[in-house]
């Protein structure tokens, strides 16, 4: 036995790099659990690995007593002498076990300890490497797709990808190879549980820095990035050689590094933008293609009024806000987006008056301004179906804010 566990010790250190001080600990401990099982938990058991002889040593110690009484823990002192000739009543003498007398259940019982905890150590060394490959992207073979996620097997170990991680175009099947990026590694029984994800935002920043050279030599630097998993994102760029346009660089000839990067994230569409430490010019960079007129910035709500020609209020915006909502992760700054008419109506006090009606809004207030009803008497006077038409309220709505603006022109200090 102690042959065959002196040649896994070397082979298992040689071929899993695995120290063989943790496994000659295992094989100490896994020795003591088998001996305790054959003669108790009581028995007062040492075990050490001798190196120099490449042996395990199992040694129970003793009582000296007078006259025995319990042979399982107690010995006399003429028997004792034998092995210790200094020994005394009341002392503790160890007496060297025979492995080989433990019997075969024993020995199969050890290895299969010392194995398992082999098992543990791989693991452990395994959790060592991954637990600094944070924020790394690693390919891996799908190897079980389920309705809580994928399986990713990565050779050493596996890896996760939730649903929620994965981009919604995404349709793995088992054996397809992927590319994901570690977000967590926590330590289980299992071995390392390795969690990767496809929509974080880190994992577009990985996948241009592996396509741009020039992210690679730290000439150009993504300083944010803001998606919508397989629809849209925004990433933010600099350069430290005022010779190298970082844009151009991430976009490559005739658009190859970022079209690579578009069809890993299965046609998300990547706006890259130019990064600026002043606020004001980062917003409107970050609101690309929309053309901007005037920026407002509130340094202490950090918040920032946009104001964009008529005819750029939608592309500024975005479909269903897409724009502006990506604008303001990328920036991390509230962003509102105003139309240039607006703009110069809140500053009208007829505007701030229709306001100041219950419910009324600055869509509605616009409506009306946009009809020419620009007062509250020419509200008051034009035909309740009409405001209807133009406003898409219910007549009783209507009748509502007319009485109201009959009592607020009666009361201009409201």
């Amino acid at each position: 036995m102690t042959t065959e566990l002196a040649r896994l010790i070397d082979q298992v250190s040689r071929e899993k790099g695995i120290e063989r001080g943790v496994l000659i600990e295992a094989l100490e401990e896994a020795i003591t659990t088998t001996i305790r099982k054959k003669l108790g938990s009581k028995a007062d058991i040492m075990v050490k690995w001798d190196e120099e002889r490449g042996e395990i040593e199992a040694i129970k110690f003793y009582k000296v007593v007078e006259e025995v009484k319990d042979p399982e823990w107690e010995i006399s002192l003429e028997e004792a002498s034998r092995y210790d000739p200094a020994a005394e009543v009341g002392d503790e003498v160890g007496v060297l076990l025979d492995p080989e007398k433990l019997g075969r259940i024993a020995a199969q019982t050890a290895k299969q300890i010392i194995l398992q905890r082999l098992r543990d150590a791989e693991r452990d060394a395994v959790y060592e490497e991954f637990k600094h490959r944070r924020g790394e992207i690693v390919h891996g073979v799908v190897q079980r797709v389920d309705k809580t996620g994928i399986t990713i097997n990565l050779g050493k170990v596996e890896a996760f990808l939730p649903i929620k991680e994965q981009i919604p175009q995404d349709n793995y099947r088992p054996g397809d190879r992927i590319r994901a990026y570690i977000v967590e590694v926590k330590k289980s029984g299992k071995g390392p549980q390795i969690v990767v994800s496809r929509t974080h935002p880190s994992f577009l920043i990985q996948l241009f820095a592996l396509e741009v050279p020039e992210i690679q030599e730290g000439i150009v630097s993504i300083i944010a990035a803001a998606r919508e998993p397989g629809s849209r994102a925004k990433i933010a760029v600099v350069s430290k050689d005022p010779s190298v346009d970082p844009i151009g660089a991430c976009v490559g000839v005739k658009g190859n590094r970022v079209q690579k990067v578009v069809q890993e994230l299965r046609g998300e569409r990547i706006d890259i933008v130019q990064w600026n430490a002043d606020p004001a010019k980062f917003v409107v960079n970050a609101l690309a293609p929309a053309v901007i007129s005037k920026v407002v910035i509130d340094q202490t709500n950090q918040a920032v009024e946009v104001i964009v020609p008529d005819d750029q209020l939608s592309l500024a915006i975005g479909k269903r806000g897409q724009n502006v909502r990506l604008a303001a992760k990328l920036t991390n700054w509230r962003i509102d987006v105003t139309s240039e008419t607006r703009y110069e109506r809140r500053k009208d006090s007829r505007y701030k008056t229709f306001l100041s009606l219950t419910s009324m809004t600055e869509d509605l207030v616009d409506a009306l301004f946009d009809e020419g009803i620009t007062t509250l008497e020419e509200f008051i006077n034009t035909d309740t179906s009409y405001l209807e038409s133009i406003m898409g309220l219910s007549r009783s709505t209507i009748e509502g804010l007319k009485a109201e603006a009959k009592k607020t022109r009666g009361n201009p200090s409201r």
